[in-house]
C-alpha cells in the first residue's frame, strides 16, 4: 500500500468514534440471541436517536394506525427487526456529516444508501437470508465514502471532482488520487468498530464478490448496490452504475417476477423514508 493510502487510514483512524448505542445496534446485527428489552432500552438511553427513530416509526414509511409515543411501543408494533433498522439510519446520519467536503452530496450519499439497504432487505427476502443483516450490510455498504468526505475534505474533493470530469468509476478516481478505494476504508472503520467479520469482508468486498461458491449475502449486497444506482434514487449527476459480477447474479437465480417485486419494494418504500429522515426530497 502507498504511503498516501497509509496517510488516509491513519487519518481515518482519527475520526471521531460512534455513540455507544449506535455501535450496540450495529453489532447486535449477527446476533440471534439478542434480548428486544434490552436493545429497546439502549435505544430509548440515546435521546437524539430515539426522537428520530419514533418520527420514522410514526412516519408514512409504515403506516401504523395510531402514534406510538415509546421506543418500546414501536417495538411491539413494527417488530423489532424494524425498530433497529430505523434507530441504525436515525443514529448513523445524525452521527456522520460530510458536509466539510464541498464535493460531496451528503443527502444524495444516503439517498443511496437507504436504496441500497431496502434492496437488500427485498433481495434477502426472495432467497431467505436474513433481511435484518442485509438492510445493515447495504446501510453501511459505503461508509468508506463519509469517513474519507470527513477525514480528508480537500483531497476526496479532488477524487470526486476527477470521477466527473473523467466521466469514471468512483473507484478508479479514489484510487488514482488517494492510492486507496471508500471500500478498503470503510472495511478499516468498520473493524475499528469492532462490527462483525462478516460485515467488514461485505463493506471490502461489495464491488468485487467471489468468482466461486455458494450464494449469500455478499452476492445480495453486491446486486442491490447495482440495482440502486440503476433506480437513480440517489439523484446525483454523476451517478453511474459499476460493473455487476455475472458470478453473483447467477448466484442469485432471480427470476424475471422476483426482480419486479424488488424493484417495486425498494422504490415504493425508499421515498416515504428518506422523507422521514429529513432528506431533501427535489
Amino acid at each position: 500500500m502507498s504511503a498516501v493510502a497509509l496517510a488516509c487510514l491513519q487519518r481515518i483512524e482519527e475520526l471521531p468514534a460512534l455513540r455507544g448505542a449506535v455501535l450496540d445496534l450495529l453489532r447486535s446485527l449477527e446476533d440471534p440471541q439478542i434480548d428486544v428489552e434490552t436493545l429497546a432500552a439502549k435505544i430509548a438511553t440515546d435521546q437524539a436517536m430515539a426522537v428520530k427513530a419514533l418520527r420514522l416509526a410514526n412516519s408514512s414509511f409504515f403506516g401504523l394506525a395510531r402514534q406510538v409515543s415509546s421506543i418500546a411501543d414501536a417495538t411491539a408494533i413494527i417488530g423489532l427487526r424494524s425498530v433497529r433498522n430505523i434507530a441504525m439510519v436515525a443514529g448513523l446520519t445524525a452521527a456522520l456529516d460530510g458536509r466539510l467536503c464541498a464535493e460531496f452530496d451528503v443527502d444524495g450519499f444516503w439517498r443511496h444508501a437507504v436504496a441500497t439497504a431496502l434492496c437488500a432487505e427485498a433481495l434477502a427476502g426472495q432467497r431467505n437470508f436474513d433481511a435484518g443483516v442485509a438492510f445493515g450490510f447495504g446501510l453501511l455498504h459505503d461508509i468508506g465514502c463519509m469517513a474519507l468526505a470527513m477525514a480528508l475534505p480537500q483531497d476526496y474533493g479532488r477524487a470526486l471532482r476527477l470521477r466527473g470530469e473523467s466521466d469514471s468509476l468512483l473507484v478508479d478516481a479514489e484510487r488514482e488520487i488517494l492510492g486507496v478505494t471508500h471500500a478498503e476504508v470503510g472495511a478499516a472503520l468498520a473493524e475499528r468498530w469492532q462490527l462483525a467479520p462478516a460485515m467488514v469482508a461485505a463493506i471490502a468486498k461489495h464491488h468485487a464478490p467471489p468468482e466461486e461458491g455458494e450464494p449469500g449475502l455478499l452476492d445480495v449486497l453486491h446486486v442491490a448496490d447495482n440495482i440502486a444506482h440503476a433506480l437513480d434514487l440517489s439523484r446525483q449527476e454523476a451517478e453511474m452504475v459499476p460493473p455487476m459480477s455475472m458470478a453473483a447474479w447467477r448466484r442469485l437465480a432471480l427470476s424475471e417476477a422476483e426482480l419486479h417485486r424488488v424493484f417495486e419494494q425498494t422504490e415504493s418504500r425508499h421515498a416515504a423514508l428518506c422523507h422521514a429522515l429529513l432528506v431533501k426530497e427535489t
